[in-house]
């Protein structure tokens, strides 16, 4: 029997493929867990719909990513932080509070978890801050550190 897999099953497929496996097996335990359906030209049909779905939603996403990286690359912000002698910071930079100055100065949402700082920033400059908008799409914000 062929069957349209629905969820990913191990040593078996991935979810949208089709699969040939005994009936036994079919009927006794991926029909009734929901893990897939019966390959008939109705499920075929639906899951070509849906992977056409899927991929016009994903490139207008990565078009939407593109160009929202675009205004990031034009933007800067500036965060403050009490500094020592030779502009040596007191504690750090960290990408909590670089989030929270973009959306004070700039009006824009970042979440903190897509930038991607591999250590906090300690000293007083420009830097530049990559953020990972999507797979194939990383932004780079200008953040400047001064001292309050």
């Amino acid at each position: 029997m062929e069957v349209v897999l629905l969820e990913d099953v191990k040593a078996l497929g991935k979810k949208g493929q089709v699969v040939k496996v005994n009936d036994g097996y079919a009927r006794n335990f991926i029909l009734p867990k929901k893990l897939g359906v019966e390959a008939t030209s109705k499920n075929l049909n639906d899951l070509k719909l849906q992977k056409a779905n899927a991929e016009k939603v994903a490139a207008e996403q990565l078009a939407e990513a593109k160009k929202l990286a675009e205004e990031i690359d034009k933007m800067s912000v500036t965060v403050s932080i009490k500094a020592g002698e030779g502009g040596r910071a007191f504690g750090s930079v960290s990408t909590k509070e670089i989030a929270k100055a973009a959306k004070d100065q700039l009006k824009l949402d970042i979440d903190k978890k897509k930038m991607v700082l591999p250590e906090p920033i300690k000293s007083i400059g420009s830097f530049e801050v990559p953020i990972k908008l999507h797979k194939e799409v990383t932004a780079r914000l200008s953040v400047k550190v001064v001292e309050a």
